[in-house]
């Protein structure tokens, strides 16, 4: 009865936290299908991302896209450089990559630990990002990224057809102008998105096979 009850009080809380997320987002913009909302963030002046588009996409051709590291930096909104830093499985590695930011802001780099499963009665496949700050050495003159929460989910529509939401809460470090934080969310995501689009259209991930996810 007691562990019926404890159960009881943990979905209960679990379904609070989510709706009072939920409706504490708003629509700040929409381009192009490219949604993107805001929502405050407890002691912060940078406030949390989310952005929602559809994609012409299989469940497949997405991650493939998202896991390529080698081609983030021609669509990931002034990244200048990424590398894989440990791969521990194929759907759990950690990666190193660096921003470019413009003067005076310095650059800032992140050590992501980038996890992806899929749940196997909704096909929908969820890629979380936290950030492992002390795995390798500061760089002279780069900022590094000590606090950061991300997620990629990735809805199946139909078998061709996927919705994406990717949400993000950062502490950016140091100081950075309030214009420029103001760019990077509004302007980026947007840029981001589109890019992401065309990239998928690459042969590379037409035919993707990613032995860990099953199609819709």
């Amino acid at each position: 009865m007691l562990k019926r009850l404890l159960f009881i009080v943990l979905l209960l809380c679990f379904a609070f936290t989510r709706s009072f997320a939920q409706s504490n987002w708003t629509l700040k913009s929409e381009n192009d299908g490219i949604k993107i909302y805001t929502s405050p963030v407890p002691n912060s002046k940078i406030k949390a991302l989310r952005i929602e588009c559809n994609f012409q996409s299989t469940l497949m051709q997405m991650v493939a896209a998202l896991m390529d590291l080698k081609t983030r930096t021609e669509w990931v909104y002034h990244t200048k450089s990424i590398h894989l830093v440990k791969q521990v499985s194929p759907a759990d590695l950690y990666y190193y990559s660096e921003i470019s930011l413009p003067w005076p802001a310095q650059n800032r780099d992140f050590i992501a630990h980038l996890i992806t499963t899929q749940n196997p009665d909704t096909k929908v496949v969820t890629m979380d990002g936290p950030v492992e700050p002390a795995m390798l050495p500061v760089k002279d003159g780069i900022v590094r990224v000590k606090s950061s929460i991300s997620k990629w989910l990735i809805f199946p529509l139909n078998k061709n057809e996927v919705k994406v939401e990717y949400t993000i809460q950062l502490d950016p470090g140091g100081s950075i102008p309030a214009w420029l934080v103001n760019m990077f969310a509004s302007e980026g995501p947007t840029q981001s998105f589109k890019k992401l689009k065309l990239q998928l259209n690459k042969p590379a991930y037409k035919n993707a096979h990613v032995l860990f996810i099953k199609n819709y």
